[in-house]
Formats: structure tokens, C-alpha cells, sequence
């Protein structure tokens, strides 16, 4: 009965003290996870890095045999001297600590790194409160564990990585990039004491620290520790060794702590991408636009060469990416719109459309676009209308080509944000009322200069390359890329020096969108695709801003860097592309040589006959607004009504009801209010109405 006692105490002690499983090195090695991601270029060099993990700062796993031998050997001396030659427990050590507490003395701390290291493992074992000697046998026996599983140098190398130092920082590796700014085979003798001092409490104040230091090294002089205790960094430090190149394109894809991820960034072409929006952006200064992004494309790889979702400066909204968000397209979707007519035969560069006033009946009331600068050019031909980005014109196109069926080539280009069908974007779809992105930007006019070959753009390199998919028909753009390249086409606009004419062959197109709020600037070299947008990411107005002044000067900067020793030379001309001499019946453009897909050429464009032409209404524009004078005599106050187009047997009514009379020239009385006149075919069929108003 008497020897049960002990069994059964020697037994309950043993299962209380059972300490946590141990994992083996390898295990520990392998799970190991840093806080960060890292972002290289093409070449292995250092982009970005990104903390994805906020528990605690940490970077790689390091081998033991690259911390240097002095850290390690400060280690040593300041945490466990005889860790060498014990089993996991210092004996002497233990004894000497008990034997100070019973004499009223302040006891140093007995644990080995073996047990510091359990503790590492299992944080219950060192969690506060866990200070009885139940707890100190479980830290004890799995020490012992830990010593019976590893070898003493993977005891140190783990308890290294695993030790806390100042801050959040965890690990040597993170420990000496934060406090002294070098990894830790650069420390010296005294940085590596400072290094050990702070192991038994990383937050303890930079004169305990120096004691504890001055201690390790057994030096008098402490004056060179106390300014390096005194002087310890914050983390901060880490963050400035970031080299902070592409922090968008690291957002993007680094998701998971310790990826690297090598990308297809080519750093000089980053660089030049970078600062040639930084000074754009600090000339239009921030009280006019205060953010911008920059994607730079290998036509023949679809690498992307230069990743740049904004420079800070006086943004508002720095973090946001502007290469990545959607935005309103203004007029750079009009080049697809034009090659799918041309590639149909349904235009070429050469026929007439009209620019003059249009109403068209919506779901939502009455659409009337109108051109940039709210003036009329009459019949223009295709070249100069894309050349000029006229906006009646492409809609006059839309209106050939069919909203579903442009929407469908877009979707097939890769804009792939135009989730809604063609009733749903409508016919502003012609002026970019849709939104897109820089990137898919950046590789629907990739398409063009491929001539019609589209496959999706590369930024990492482990990406394999697809197989291009042929989407346009290779002569229509080739000849839309021509027009975008043709100075003397787009004069009327932009000057015939505009900052989209380069010392060599290239085409550009810009576009604003509704409001001044995004303007976009995208071309092509016969080897480079570069992508600019500009604007405010906030979504406010930019003052005073436009293509040519905004995105236009960053796309130039750009692709004078790029070809900086080998200027751009125009793509052959691809089989199925005939030239033609014609000219212009409406005079109104000089006779020239043009391109046509073979089959379409013709030598003389003329506006089609009346006749042929569906009739309109061209006055009162709609949305006019007309005075009515009270002094002067209301039958000497009217409006005159012009039909373009045949009208025969055709009837006017105004807010419902029928008016008499022919329609071309009749005179409307002025009536105060809003009034709706609408044209009527033979049938009764309403074919056109304007809305005006009188005051």
C-alpha cells in the first residue's frame, strides 16, 4: 500500500509532464512561410516586395551556415554556453540558478536554447503564467525530445529563425535587416552582441541592452554598443530595402506568403515607363489630374515589358491600380468598329460617311452624339473621320455594323468587362461608353499591329505562350493601322505636329471619355504596344486635359525610349491590300492614293442621291433651345423646318398632331414650350424627331 503512493505520483507526474510532439527539422524547415512575396524581373533581380502575412515579420529560412560565425557565436555565449556538450538541459546551469533563489539572490535564467527552441515549437510551454515546475519538466523533456530527434546544429539554426527580436521581426534573417540594415553574415562582433542581447527580451531599452551586449563581448569600453543600442531601428528599415519598382503589379499577383514570382518585366523599360509619367503628371499638376498607369507590350511575345499602376505623387488614391481598374473608353474603341466594317466590305478607308446632326430613338429617349468640339464636318471620308476621331460618323457606322455584333468583336478581343449585350451598351458603344482596362487595351491594339493575331499577354515567365488566334482579317488592319499612322489624315485635330507624330512609323489613337474623367492615349510600333491612361482614379473631372495634352506626351516619351538606336519601321503589307488612286466628287478632300481590300477599290466617292437617302429632319437640331421675342409681331416669328433626303409624300406632326403642307421649308410657329416634331413616311411610320424648345 505504502509503495502505491509513490507509483501512483511517479505516474501522474509523468503523463502531466508529456510534452507536445516534436517535428522532425525537415518538417519544421519545410512549413516554414515568410510574411513576404517577392516580385523579380526578367533578369532575377529584385522588383518589389510585398508583406502578405501581418502576424509577424519574417523572410526566408536561413541556413545556419549563412548568419556568420560571429552572431552565432554571440548566440551562444550570451544564451547557452555549454550548448555543445548538454543533452538538452544544463544541469550545472540549473543548480547554480536554484542555488542563487534559495539564498535570496536574483536567479538567472537556466533554459537552454534546446528549450528556448521547445517553447518556439509549442508557445503553450512558454506562454505567461507557465513559470511552475509542472510546466519547467515539460520544457525539460522536450528538450530532451528535440535533442533525441535533431542534431545540434539544426537545434541552433532552427532556434534562430524561430527567435523574436525587436518589434514584430522574427528570425535573424528579418532581425538584422530591421535593426542594422545587413543580412546577418555582415554583422560585426558588437552588432552581433546587440543581436544576442535582445533574445531574452526583445523589447527591453536600448541600456539593458548595451549591458547584456557589453557583457557577451566582455569589453570595458562600451561606448560602440550604447550608440548601437541606442540607435536600434524600427521596421521601417525592412521596408526601405523594398526597391518599390512595381508595388501595383506586386499587389496583383503576389497572394501568398513566400511566392517569388519572376516576371516579364524588363527594369530599363519599367524605369522609363515610370519616370515619363512622374513628369507628365508633375507638369499637369495635381489640381488638373493626379493619376495615371502605363503598360508596355513585346508585340511578338505579348510579354508585358513595363507594369505601371500609378507613381503616387499627389494622388489620392495611390494604392488603387490604375492598370488594372476599369474605366470609360472614350474613342479607342473605334479603330475595332472600323476594322469590322472594312473587313465585312461593307466600308473602306475611302467611303463617305456623313457628319452632320443625328437623333436616334433608345429605350431611354432620344441619342444625339455629337463631335468633340460640337462642330459639323459634313461628308468625310472613313480615314478621316478615324483619323480625326469623329464621333456622328462612328456612330453612323455602328448603325451599319450592328451594337450586338461590335460588342461580340470586342468581347472577342479581350474585353471581357463588357459583360452586358449590345442593348445594353447601345449606340454610345461607338464612343466608349463601355468600360475596359489599360491591359485589355494594351493587347486589342497589340492585335492590330499583329494583324488581326490575338493571344493573351504574358507577365509571369513561367507562363507558357499560347498559340495566336487569327480574330481580323489581316487587310483591314493592316489598313485601319495605316490610318492610325497617317499624320496628314488626323491634321484637322490634332495639328500637324501633335505629340502622336513621331520620327518614325507608328500608329496612336487617344480618346476622352464622357466628362473629362479618363483619357487614354494606345499605339504600336512595328515591335512595341504602349498603353497610357490618365485621369483621376476618384472619378472627378480632370480641368483642361485632353488626349494630346494628357496620356499623349507619356506615349511618346515612351516609344522614344523604346526605339532609342533603332526607330520603328511600318508592317508589310499584307496579301488581299490593293492601292487606288480616287477622289472626292463632294470636294472636300483632296484626290489621293488609298488602301482597299482587294475587290472594294473605287476611283471616285460621292455623297449617295437624294433619293437614295433615308429622309431626316436637319432643322431644328434636336435639343435646341429658340427665343420668342414679345415686342416683335408673332406671325413675323417662326422656324423653319430642312428635310435632307427625298421626303416626297412624307408628312410632318408636331407634338402629335398632323401638320399640312410640304415638309422641306415649312415654317413652324414660335409656341412658348417643349415640343416634339417628328417626320412621317407614306404609311405613317415615324422615321426621325427632334425635340426643341421655345422660351
Amino acid at each position: 500500500m505504502l509503495l502505491s503512493l509513490p507509483l501512483g505520483f511517479l505516474a501522474w507526474l509523468y503523463v502531466a509532464t508529456t510534452p507536445p510532439p516534436v517535428p522532425t527539422f525537415a518538417d519544421l524547415r519545410d512549413q516554414w512561410r515568410p510574411s513576404e512575396a517577392w516580385l523579380y524581373d526578367r533578369n532575377g533581380d529584385l522588383l518589389d516586395e510585398v508583406r502578405v502575412d501581418f502576424a509577424m515579420r519574417r523572410l526566408g529560412w536561413m541556413k545556419l551556415d549563412a548568419m556568420g560565425e560571429p552572431l552565432r557565436r554571440a548566440v551562444i555565449r550570451a544564451e547557452d554556453r555549454r550548448f555543445a556538450s548538454h543533452g538538452g538541459v544544463d544541469w550545472l546551469a540549473l543548480g547554480s540558478s536554484l542555488r542563487t533563489r534559495i539564498e535570496g539572490g536574483r536567479a538567472r535564467g537556466a533554459s537552454t536554447i534546446t528549450m528556448q527552441l521547445a517553447a518556439f515549437l509549442s508557445p503553450d510551454l512558454g506562454r505567461p503564467g507557465r513559470r511552475g515546475w509542472i510546466d519547467k519538466l515539460r520544457q525539460m523533456r522536450a528538450a530532451w525530445a528535440i535533442e533525441g530527434l535533431w542534431s545540434k546544429p539544426d537545434i541552433l539554426e532552427a532556434y534562430l529563425n524561430l527567435a523574436p527580436f525587436r518589434g514584430e521581426t522574427q528570425g535573424v534573417a528579418a532581425g538584422a535587416l530591421t535593426l542594422f540594415g545587413k543580412a546577418p553574415d555582415r554583422l560585426d562582433p558588437r552588432e552581433a552582441a546587440v543581436m544576442a542581447a535582445l533574445l531574452p527580451d526583445p523589447a527591453a531599452p536600448a541600456p539593458r541592452v548595451a549591458r547584456r551586449a557589453c557583457r557577451v563581448l566582455g569589453e570595458a569600453d562600451c561606448a560602440t554598443i550604447e550608440a548601437l543600442a541606442s540607435n536600434l531601428s524600427a521596421p521601417g528599415r525592412l521596408k526601405a530595402l523594398d526597391p518599390d519598382r512595381a508595388p501595383h503589379l506586386a499587389g496583383k499577383l503576389l497572394i501568398e506568403p513566400g511566392m517569388k514570382v519572376r516576371t516579364t518585366i524588363d527594369p530599363k523599360v519599367q524605369e522609363a515607363a515610370v519616370q515619363a509619367l512622374r513628369q507628365q503628371l508633375q507638369g499637369l499638376g495635381p489640381t488638373r489630374v493626379r493619376d495615371g498607369a502605363v503598360i508596355v507590350v513585346d508585340n511578338a511575345s505579348g510579354e508585358v515589358l513595363a507594369y505601371v499602376g500609378g507613381v503616387g505623387l499627389g494622388s489620392t488614391a495611390a494604392s488603387v491600380d490604375g492598370a488594372d481598374a476599369p474605366r470609360q473608353a472614350g474613342s479607342t474603341l473605334k479603330p475595332f468598329l472600323y476594322a469590322q466594317l472594312i473587313e465585312r466590305k461593307w466600308l473602306t478607308a475611302a467611303s463617305i460617311l456623313d457628319d452632320s446632326p443625328v437623333q436616334l430613338d433608345t429605350a431611354s429617349g432620344l441619342y444625339v452624339p455629337r463631335n468633340y468640339d460640337n462642330a459639323f464636318l459634313g461628308p468625310v471620308s472613313v480615314r478621316r473621320a478615324l483619323a480625326n476621331s469623329l464621333n456622328v460618323p462612328a456612330v453612323r457606322a455602328l448603325l451599319l455594323d450592328g451594337v450586338q455584333d461590335f460588342r461580340d468583336r470586342l468581347w472577342d478581343l479581350g474585353y471581357n468587362g463588357l459583360e452586358g449585350d449590345g442593348a445594353y451598351y447601345g449606340f454610345s458603344l461607338a464612343l466608349g461608353s463601355a468600360e475596359v482596362t489599360l491591359m485589355e487595351q494594351a493587347n486589342a491594339y497589340r492585335t492590330l499591329a499583329n494583324q488581326g493575331r490575338w493571344s493573351p499577354l504574358r507577365l509571369r515567365t513561367d507562363e507558357a505562350g499560347a498559340e495566336p488566334r487569327q480574330l481580323l482579317d489581316p487587310a483591314s488592319a493592316w489598313i485601319v493601322a495605316d490610318i492610325l499612322s497617317d499624320p496628314s489624315a488626323r491634321a484637322g485635330t490634332f495639328g500637324v505636329d501633335s505629340a502622336l507624330r513621331l520620327p518614325f512609323w507608328a500608329a496612336a489613337k487617344t480618346g476622352t471619355s464622357k466628362a473629362m474623367r479618363d483619357n487614354w492615349c494606345v499605339g504600336f510600333s512595328d515591335r512595341f504596344t504602349v498603353a497610357v491612361w490618365v485621369g483621376n482614379l476618384e472619378g472627378d473631372a480632370m480641368r483642361s486635359v485632353s488626349g494630346t495634352s494628357g496620356a499623349a506626351p507619356v506615349w511618346r516619351d515612351v516609344m522614344l525610349a523604346l526605339h532609342a538606336g533603332k526607330p520603328g519601321a511600318a508592317p508589310p503589307r499584307p496579301k488581299g491590300v490593293e492601292a487606288m488612286r480616287v477622289s472626292f466628287a463632294t470636294g472636300n478632300e483632296p484626290p489621293r492614293s488609298e488602301w482597299f481590300v482587294s475587290g472594294t477599290g473605287q476611283a471616285t466617292l460621292a455623297e449617295a442621291p437624294a433619293f437614295a437617302r433615308r429622309p431626316r429632319i436637319a432643322n431644328p437640331v434636336s435639343g435646341s433651345v429658340y427665343a420668342y421675342d414679345p415686342d416683335i409681331p408673332a406671325a413675323r416669328q417662326s422656324l423653319g423646318v430642312s428635310i435632307t433626303g427625298s421626303a416626297v409624300g412624307y408628312s410632318l406632326s408636331l407634338d402629335g398632331r398632323t401638320l399640312s403642307g410640304v415638309p422641306d421649308g415649312m415654317q413652324l410657329p414660335l409656341l412658348p414650350g417643349s415640343h416634339l416634331l417628328a417626320l412621317h413616311d407614306e404609311g405613317g411610320r415615324k422615321v426621325d424627331q427632334v425635340r426643341f424648345t421655345v422660351r
